[in-house]
C-alpha cells in the first residue's frame, strides 16, 4: 500500500517533468557551390580533415587517429572537437561529442566534392543539427541563417581555394 502512495504522490511530478522536455527539432542546412575544377583537383586542395583551417580560418588539430574513421580534430584549442563518423574518395562526414552537461544538439556536417563533367565540379556542405533549445522561432531562424552565412562563405572560400 505505501507502494502505491509513493506512486501516486510522484506521478504528477514524473509527467510534469516529461512535459518539460522539448521534442528535438532537426533542422538541414544544405549548400552548395560550383567549381571551375574537377573533383579530385577540389577535393585534393581542400578535402583534408584539418583543412578547414584553410576555409574556415579555424586552428585545427588532429588529436586522435590517422585521418580515417574515428579521427577526431579539435578546434579553436579545444573549443570545438569533431569526430570523423563518414568517408569516401571525394566526401567526408563528421559529429559533436555530446557534452557532459548541458543541451546536445546532434550536430552533423557532411562535405563533398561532386563531379558535374570532366572539369568542373561542385561543392556541397550539409550541416544537420536539433534547435528545440532555442526560445523561440525568431532565434531558430537567427541561429540557422547565421550558420549558413558562415558555411556559404566557407565554400567560397574553398571555391578561391580549389580554382588557383
Amino acid at each position: 500500500m505505501r507502494r502505491f502512495f509513493l506512486t501516486l504522490v510522484a506521478l504528477p511530478s514524473l509527467v510534469l517533468s516529461m512535459s518539460a522536455i522539448a521534442q528535438p527539432e532537426y533542422v538541414a542546412i544544405e549548400m552548395e557551390i560550383d567549381v571551375d575544377k574537377s573533383a579530385a583537383e577540389v577535393w585534393s586542395k581542400v578535402g583534408g580533415y584539418c583543412d578547414i583551417s584553410e576555409w574556415l580560418g579555424l586552428p585545427c588539430e588532429i588529436t586522435s587517429g590517422d585521418g580515417s574513421l574515428g579521427t577526431v580534430r579539435s578546434l579553436l584549442g579545444g573549443r570545438i572537437l569533431e569526430i570523423l563518423v563518414a568517408e569516401t574518395e571525394l566526401s567526408y562526414g563528421y559529429t559533436q561529442p555530446a557534452p557532459e552537461d548541458g543541451f546536445y544538439d546532434h550536430y552533423h556536417g557532411f562535405l563533398e566534392a561532386r563531379p558535374t563533367s570532366a572539369s568542373s565540379s561542385k561543392l556541397l556542405y550539409t550541416l544537420m543539427l536539433d534547435v528545440s533549445n532555442l526560445e523561440n522561432q525568431a532565434a531558430k531562424d537567427e541561429n540557422v541563417a547565421g550558420r549558413r552565412s558562415m558555411f556559404e562563405g566557407a565554400l567560397a572560400a574553398m571555391k578561391e581555394l580549389a580554382e588557383q
